[in-house]
């Protein structure tokens, strides 16, 4: 199959799906999807602010003659902003997401994620505030109101669109608590959400990595043909692998030294990213090993989000040298 071109904008797979993808898949620039048939139709995460919201579904009204209004059902693959901030412009959908998604979707509304921004910029926060304010600086929070699911469900739910069955798979905890994969069987089309980062340094911020690998497991079971990461290019299984490859990788240098009584954040300054130092965002590692550690310890806190990104802007600046 092979990895497909990087266009920004939307990409018709066939047969009344269509991928919208954003380059260059960093922070905040995640990827969507649609499905219909006939007049029924199904969205597949929304954007990071309503402005890009806006322009995804004026593409897929150009594409398809489906307005916003009338999309029925949404689907949110897991909590973050960027696949959820756009909610409230799909006024009219069923907004369908895990139950753990929805939980943690309650506890950072957008409005939340527009301050923290507005207090990094304003110096707040230290380097934490400075890192994200930078990275997260295109997008437009101030707008975005979200809508929270109206439809949840554990490990799995069968939808219909139209004629085509879809299939909702709970795999989480993993990237986040409640991460889902969106199957379309007849298709063979997964829109994987975060569970699959393509060539592009994931962030678990949640774990056990042994659900992750699982995960990666499952989407190659799939034998799918079309395969629509969260952030990335449209990829294959080779793409599922070597990010399998990394969180391996990641797993055995950070347990090494939790093994070896080494702290934490001396750990993360420690490993060596050898090849995966030229994957986007490589200081997303700190939040890796800091999420290692903690499973290793049997510590089930969540992390200190503050402290993370903080990490993350002093590894940045170090790997910039």
């Amino acid at each position: 199959m092979g990895a497909r071109p990087f266009r920004c904008g939307l990409e018709e797979l066939g047969n009344g799906l269509y991928a919208w993808m954003q380059p260059d898949g960093g922070w905040g620039w995640s990827n969507a999807g649609f499905i219909r048939d006939g007049d029924d139709s199904l969205l597949v995460d929304t954007l990071f602010d309503e402005p890009l919201t806006a322009a995804m579904l004026q593409a897929l009204e150009d594409a398809t003659g489906i307005a916003p209004g009338r999309i029925r059902q949404l689907v949110n693959t897991h909590a973050n902003g960027d696949h959820t901030h756009g909610n409230a412009l799909v006024a009219n959908a069923v907004v369908i997401a895990s139950a753990a998604a929805a939980r943690e979707m309650a506890e950072l509304p957008p409005a939340m994620v527009a301050q923290v921004k507005a207090a990094g910029a304003a110096g707040a926060l230290g380097e934490a505030g400075t890192y994200f304010a930078e990275i997260f600086g295109p997008f437009d929070f101030a707008s975005a109101r979200g809508r929270a699911p109206t439809r949840t469900f554990e490990k799995r739910l069968d939808l219909a669109v139209g004629g085509k069955a879809v299939e909702l798979h709970m795999l989480g905890p993993a990237h986040t608590a409640g991460d889902v994969l969106v199957w379309v069987p007849g298709e063979r089309a997964v829109f994987t959400g975060d569970l699959l980062f393509a060539d592009i340094t994931p962030i678990m911020w949640a774990g056990p990595v042994g659900n992750w690998l699982a995960a990666c497991d499952r989407i190659l079971a799939l034998d799918a043909e079309h395969i629509v990461p969260g952030h990335g290019p449209m990829t294959d299984p080779a793409g599922v692998r070597r990010l399998q490859e990394y969180l391996r990788w990641v797993d055995h240098e950070a347990r090494r030294r939790f093994d070896d009584g080494m702290p934490m954040e001396q750990a993360v300054f420690d490993i060596a990213l050898g090849e995966y130092r030229n994957w986007l965002d490589a200081e997303r590692l700190a939040v890796n090993v800091a999420s290692l550690y903690r499973e290793y310890a049997g510590d089930m806190a969540a992390a200190d989000v503050v402290a993370m990104f903080g990490l993350m802007a002093r590894l940045r600046r170090a790997l910039r040298g």
